[in-house]
């Protein structure tokens, strides 16, 4: 197999996990050397910390105001050229490294899954500093313009809508192949419910809802389970904080209650586990979580979506009928035990569900990604 080398930017999980099921999709289908690297290592700690804090501490405390600027600058051609001027003078000054890993690691294949890498990948190429293919994953049902480069020698997306946004901004179709965004190839095995839920010593008979509550306030959370505990229906709700350093210690002090099994979880590498042996998933509208749950064939409740890029990954699951999405946490648990109640529901956005997932996005992507090299190789 080709050295493989995977450019993510640790903006957020979802980048690096996409990156990470592309990296077992590749060695599952031909054993051989596959890198994963997160572009801003290769920065100065300056460019690496502003960049990184910029993105999360807009999303976090300042939502409407990243949303102004993501919907101005993918709308406003004018003030979108400006921006992209901007960050592409502050990222020459920032991202020397990345020409020594090139020259270190000497990749034959380069996949990006954040535009960061492929903006400084795509200057090499126009300066005839880089010859190998450079393919790009996007990681939200949407391209923003800075997704946004004909140079690019393949796209993959994860529906037809985010195909034709780059199709107007001038990508060719043929660069372009739907593949669904790429979650780890485990997904593809079937997993016994019954099982799961024995090894992680959760209630086979109940029903069982999953809370994500990674990037969620803590106060909306245990509003949530605080009305969830009021339930009179017989049900288990586990609550994962994963990359919330503070909401395990938040809950300490909600317990069950007569009809309710609650489990309070920090972080987890059993994820999959918990949505393969679970009736409904309740998160955020990360572009990898949506992808992760609806490949397993769960519906969700998408809450508190980030003005922008959620926004359009919420959309998504509604549009596909494979759940709801709500901005109020005090909606959330009512919803929740409605659709737990009304089974038939609950099935039609299962069906609709697995019709929207991409479990084999990740193989689909390494197998194309191949084939185009050998291809190019016997030419």
């Amino acid at each position: 197999m080709p050295r493989v080398l995977l450019l993510y930017a640790s903006v957020g999980a979802g980048h690096k996990r996409a990156a990470e099921a592309l990296a077992t999709a590749f060695l599952q289908r031909q054993p051989g050397e596959v890198r994963i690297e997160d572009v801003l290592d290769h920065t100065t700690r300056l460019f690496r910390v502003a960049y990184a804090r910029s993105y999360l501490e807009l999303t976090d405390r300042a939502p409407m105001v990243w949303g102004y600027f993501y919907t101005q600058t993918n709308a406003d051609p004018t003030l979108s050229e400006f921006t992209n001027n901007l960050r592409k003078l502050v990222e020459s000054i920032g991202t020397t490294g990345l020409k020594d890993l090139l020259r270190a690691f000497q990749p034959e294949l380069i996949i990006c899954t954040h535009f960061l890498p492929m903006e400084l990948l795509v200057r090499y190429k126009r300066n005839a500093m880089l010859s190998q293919p450079v393919y790009c994953v996007v990681t939200d049902y949407v391209a923003h313009t800075f997704w946004t480069y004909t140079e690019i020698d393949g796209y993959f997306v994860g529906d037809e809508q985010t195909r034709d946004q780059l199709i107007a901004r001038g990508v060719a179709a043929n660069q372009i192949s739907v593949s669904g965004i790429p979650v780890d190839p485990v997904v593809n095995e079937p997993k016994e419910v019954e099982a799961i839920r024995l090894r992680h010593g959760l209630s086979t008979t109940y029903p069982l809802i999953t809370l994500f509550g990674g990037g969620l306030d803590d106060e909306h959370i245990r509003l949530m389970v605080e009305h969830f505990l009021q339930s009179s229906l017989d049900m288990t709700l586990v609550v994962v904080a994963g990359r919330n350093p503070t909401l395990v210690e938040s809950l300490s002090d909600l317990t069950a209650s007569t009809h309710v099994q609650l489990r309070i979880l920090g972080f987890v590498n059993y994820v999959d586990d918990l949505i393969a042996a679970t009736d409904l998933v309740i998160t955020k509208a990360g572009g990898l979580i949506v992808s992760e749950v609806l490949a397993r064939s769960v519906p969700l409740v998408v809450i508190e979506p980030i003005p922008g890029h959620e926004e359009w990954n919420a959309d998504y699951v509604v549009s596909c009928g494979a759940g709801v999405q709500l901005r109020i946490p005090a909606s959330v648990a009512r919803t929740a035990l409605h659709m737990l109640q009304h089974p038939d529901t609950l099935a039609l956005m299962r069906s609709a569900a697995a019709s929207a997932g991409r479990p084999r996005a990740a193989l689909d992507i390494a197998e194309r990604v191949l084939a185009d090299f050998l291809n190019r190789r016997h030419k």
